[in-house]
C-alpha cells in the first residue's frame, strides 16, 4: 500500500495514543512489522507558539521511517502555517485529528468536535495541503454523535480536498473507545472513495486483520490499544497476511526482556526520573497475566529507578518460570 509517495511495507499502521506513542515505542512497533508509525497527537497552535515541551513530541529517527506526524487544531491558518514548518522535518506524512473524543479536546472545537462542521475541515485540509510537501492525510470518527453520523460526507470532503488517504474509527465521539466498532460504515467509505481507506477499531488479532480486510476491502489496519505491550501483534497479523500460518505469542521471557529494552530507550531518550514514571504503564501491559504481576506492577509504581525496576522483573521472570531470570 502506498500512502502519496510513502511505501507501507506492510498493511499495518500503528495508531497515534497520546502519552503511549512517543519515539521508543513507535520504533519497536516499526522493527516489529508496522508498515507506518504515528507520533501522539500535537497541538498546531502550541507548536505555532514554540511550547517546548509539545516540540519534544516531535523528536524523530529515520529508525522509525516511515512515520506520520499527527497535528490537531481548528484554526486553518495555524493549521497551515505548521504544516509549512514541517516541511523540512524528518516526518514523511502529516495527518490531522478530527476524531479525538477526549472532552478537552472537544471542548475548544478539536478533534471529533470538527465533524460537526465539515465545511471547516474542507477549509483546514485543503489549507494544510497547499502549505505541506508531504503527504496530508486525516483520520475521523463516524460521527459527532449517535443522531449524526456524517462520515460519508466528510470521506468525500477528504477526498475532494486532496487527502492522500484517510483513517476512519469506526465508532462515534460519545462511544470514545468502548462498544463495538462498525466495520459495516468503514467498508462503506472505502467503497465511497477513490483514495487509500484505513479502518481502526477491534483489531487485536492476526485473525481479526485477516477478516477485517476481507470484509471491508480497506487498504490497511490501524491498530491501538490492542498493541500496548504487545508490539508482536504486528509481526503476526503481517505474518499471517502473507502465509496464513499463525506464530506463537511471545513467551514471558520475551516480554519481559522487552520491557527492559524498551525501559531502557526510554531513559536514552528522556533520563531516568521521567522514564521510569512514564514506563509504569507500558510494563503492566507486558506482564498482564503473568503470574504475580500484580504484585510486581504495584511495586514498580513505587519505583524511582531502573535498577529496582530491572529488579522486580528479573523475579516475576523466576516466579513464573522456575528459571533463572533474564
Amino acid at each position: 500500500m502506498k500512502i502519496g509517495n510513502i511505501q507501507l511495507s506492510a498493511p499495518l499502521v500503528m495508531a497515534p495514543m497520546a502519552g503511549i506513542t512517543d519515539l521508543a515505542f513507535r520504533k519497536i512497533c516499526r522493527e516489529f512489522g508496522a508498515g507506518l508509525v504515528v507520533t501522539e497527537m500535537v497541538s498546531a497552535k502550541a507548536i505555532s507558539f514554540g511550547n517546548e515541551k509539545t516540540l519534544g513530541l516531535l523528536a524523530t529517527e529515520d529508525a522509525e521511517k516511515p512515520v506520520s506526524v499527527q497535528i490537531f487544531g481548528s484554526d486553518p491558518a495555524i493549521m497551515g502555517q505548521v504544516a509549512a514548518g514541517l516541511n523540512d522535518s524528518n516526518f514523511d506524512i502529516i495527518d490531522i485529528n478530527m476524531g479525538c473524543p477526549a472532552p478537552k479536546i472537544v471542548k475548544n472545537g478539536d478533534g471529533s468536535a470538527l465533524m460537526r462542521d465539515p465545511a471547516l475541515i474542507g477549509r483546514i485540509l485543503r489549507t494544510v495541503i497547499k502549505a505541506a510537501t508531504k503527504p496530508v492525510t486525516c483520520k475521523i470518527r463516524l460521527g459527532y454523535d449517535h443522531d449524526s453520523k456524517n462520515y460519508l460526507e466528510v470521506a468525500k470532503i477528504a477526498e475532494d480536498s486532496g487527502a492522500a488517504a484517510i483513517t476512519v474509527h469506526g465508532r462515534t465521539r460519545p462511544q470514545m473507545y468502548g462498544g463495538r466498532a462498525d466495520w459495516d460504515a468503514i467498508a462503506e467509505v472505502k467503497h465511497t472513495v477513490g483514495i487509500p481507506v484505513i479502518g481502526n477499531g477491534d483489531i487485536a488479532s492476526p485473525e481479526d486483520a485477516r477478516r477485517r480486510l476481507d470484509e471491508s476491502g480497506v487498504d490497511a489496519l490501524m491498530i491501538g490499544r490492542a498493541a500496548c505491550g504487545n508490539p508482536w501483534l504486528f509481526q503476526r497479523c503481517a505474518h499471517y497476511l502473507e502465509t496464513g500460518e499463525i506464530l506463537p505469542e511471545p513467551t514471558p521471557e520475551e516480554r519481559i526482556k522487552l520491557a527492559m529494552r524498551h525501559t531502557g530507550e526510554m531513559i536514552a531518550q528522556k533520563g531516568e526520573f521521567t522514564a521510569v514514571r512514564e514506563m509504569r504503564k507500558h510494563i503492566a501491559w507486558y506482564i498482564k497475566g503473568m503470574r504475580g504481576a500484580t504484585t510486581a506492577r504495584d511495586a514498580i509504581n513505587k519505583c524511582q529507578d531502573f535498577t529496582t525496576v530491572e529488579k522486580i522483573l528479573q523475579e516475576l521472570l523466576i516466579d513464573k518460570t522456575g528459571g533463572s531470570g533474564v
